[in-house]
């Protein structure tokens, strides 16, 4: 029986695996977690009766009616997610918080040597060099359940390491793609929430939109898989059935495909070597014609994205810090209507290429520098928006 501490368990990719444990045998949830989603997180822990429910935002903690099972612990604020990664009783850390929040109980959950399910991609964004370094020193797996990463993962047991040449992303394109760059400008909060594919969260959904998801995932894989920058390309592939490729120096080229669905990584990344049926999984239809397309992103201005996130994977440094707080700060001044669609990619590079680069950071000045600039850049003294 494996035990499982599910960080993020009311987004996105928290209830899909949900729905893998409840499919499967063999696991048990010790811990589930939430912020602000309080009453989904309780009829979840009223289902799976886990030890330990963590939330994280303490003044909706302290609000909230709670009604919870018998045997089941309350835990309050960011550093109970540390305490509850580091557990001896837990087998499987599911890393599915988003943005930076994830980042201290991903880093815990490494250091104490446990499997990590790894959704929270700005863990690695943020600490990559840390992360390898800890990952190395305790021998931690991480398990991306990322579709993208997973399908690298799953791709690279074709050949040994040495021999590969090259990983290419997939990327939807999102829901712009056919658009005119001229008319990004006019983008609407509802258009850019509307993914032709996939059903996600409203920040990865908008990230997708503009493609820094992709520059993310980008400088994700040049840690996870301890690759240069020059190894990672991407290619535009709007079914997003093939979910990435891994090229070879002799010119084979594996890719993983499947519908897109996140419970099959989720589900790949619990099970572990072994690849288990009867999962809630969707199965390509075989009886149905397909066409796929594969397309260059060549445009500058609206790929520019994925060139940031490959100039901060060669960085490395301080530098994936801020492109992560920059983008989710202007996502958010997007969604409030103090940026337009076409100036968030901008703004986050010019937040990049004017800081002051530090190449070997420790954990403490990331999150000091994170917290500097969530204060610098959201201060009405600071320089405007459109700078």
């Amino acid at each position: 029986m494996k035990k499982i501490a599910l960080f993020g368990s009311t987004g996105s990719i928290g209830r899909n695996t949900l729905d893998v444990v409840a499919a499967l045998d063999g696991f048990q949830v010790l811990a589930l977690s939430g912020n602000r989603n309080l009453e989904l997180l309780q009829q979840q822990a009223k289902q799976f009766r886990p030890r330990w429910v963590v939330v994280t935002d303490e003044n909706a903690a302290r609000g909230f009616a709670w009604d919870l099972p018998a045997g089941c612990e309350l835990c309050v604020g960011h550093s109970a997610l540390t305490q509850v990664a580091q557990e001896t009783e837990i087998d499987i850390v599911v890393c599915a918080i988003v943005g930076r929040a994830g980042l201290e109980s991903t880093v815990a959950a490494v250091a104490a040597g446990k499997r990590v399910a790894l959704a929270n991609k700005e863990s690695l964004v943020m600490g990559g060099a840390i992360v390898s370094r800890l990952r190395k020193e305790t021998r931690a797996e991480i398990l991306p359940v990322d579709s993208e990463h997973s399908a690298i993962f799953q791709a690279l047991h074709s050949g040994r390491r040495e021999e590969v040449e090259r990983v290419i992303l997939t990327a939807s394109g999102g829901p712009f793609l056919r658009w005119r760059e001229e008319d990004l400008r006019n983008v609407t909060l509802e258009a850019a929430l509307q993914h032709p594919t996939w059903n996600m969260g409203a920040k990865v959904t908008l990230d997708s939109a503009s493609l820094m998801n992709k520059a993310l995932e980008i400088i994700e894989a040049r840690w996870l898989f301890d690759l240069r920058a020059e190894q990672l390309a991407v290619m535009i592939h709007p079914q997003s059935v093939v979910h990435s490729m891994v090229e070879f120096r002799d010119g084979a080229v594996l890719a993983q495909m499947s519908p897109p669905d996140m419970r099959l990584p989720i589900q790949y990344a619990l099970c572990y070597p072994q690849r288990v049926a009867g999962g809630p999984t969707r199965r390509m239809d075989w009886t149905q014609a397909f066409q796929w397309e594969f397309l260059p992103p060549t445009s500058e201005a609206r790929y520019d994205a994925l060139r940031l996130g490959l100039e901060v994977a060669r960085w490395g440094g301080t530098a994936g810090t801020v492109l992560n707080v920059a983008n989710e700060l202007a996502v958010e001044a997007f969604c409030q209507g103090r940026l337009r669609f076409d100036e968030i990619v901008p703004w986050v590079r010019r937040r990049v290429e004017e800081h002051d680069y530090h190449a070997d950071p420790t954990l403490e000045e990331l999150i000091a520098l994170d917290e500097k600039y969530r204060q610098d850049l959201t201060n009405p003294n600071h320089r405007p928006l459109n700078h």
